[in-house]
């Protein structure tokens, strides 16, 4: 029984930290709204060293977005294609630092097709956060639509940053 106890900070600690890191895509049809989340990616340490010589490249799997619909999920990963293009990629290019804000220069690659944005960050409890419109058209992505045209899949979606992060 001790070792199980001694055990629960460590278990605890990795799941926090599995926890801390995600990116959601928020988007919405005609009748209703979706989140997909990817919360699986993560760097050694669990945070993200955050600094000018030193910027993040994320690459996400498509497959492990979660609408938490399985249908939704499933025409999401189609949406991208999952098979041909797995990973969504995100790249920092440029990070200037304000006091708790950081101004970001970003680029979103899906289905090879990569587009540059910026950015604004804030820096709250050790974590970076920040969100960014995008739509489906930059990626020539067509938004899908479900039962015959009846359901709508908007072009805009939010993509919404959450990052553990070390500074220096």
């Amino acid at each position: 029984m001790k070792p199980f106890l001694a055990a629960i900070p460590f278990i605890a600690g990795i799941f926090m930290n599995a926890q801390e890191n995600y990116i959601q895509i928020n988007g919405s049809t005609n009748i209703n709204t979706f989140k997909c989340t990817n919360t699986t990616f993560r760097t050694p340490g669990g945070n993200f060293m955050i600094s000018e010589k030193s910027l993040p490249n994320i690459a996400l799997k498509v497959d492990d977005f979660d609408c938490h619909n399985k249908i939704m999920t499933s025409d999401f990963q189609k949406t991208l294609l999952a098979e041909d293009h797995p990973y969504l990629h995100i790249k920092f290019i440029s990070l200037d630092r304000n006091k708790a804000v950081y101004n970001a220069q970003i680029e979103v690659k899906m289905i090879n097709r990569s587009k540059i944005y910026n950015i604004t960050l804030c820096l709250e409890n050790g974590k970076l956060t920040g969100r960014r419109s995008v739509k489906f058209s930059d990626f020539n992505i067509s938004p899908p639509k479900r039962m015959g045209g009846m359901i709508v899949v908007k072009d805009d979606l939010n993509l919404v940053f959450a990052l553990a992060a070390n500074t220096q």
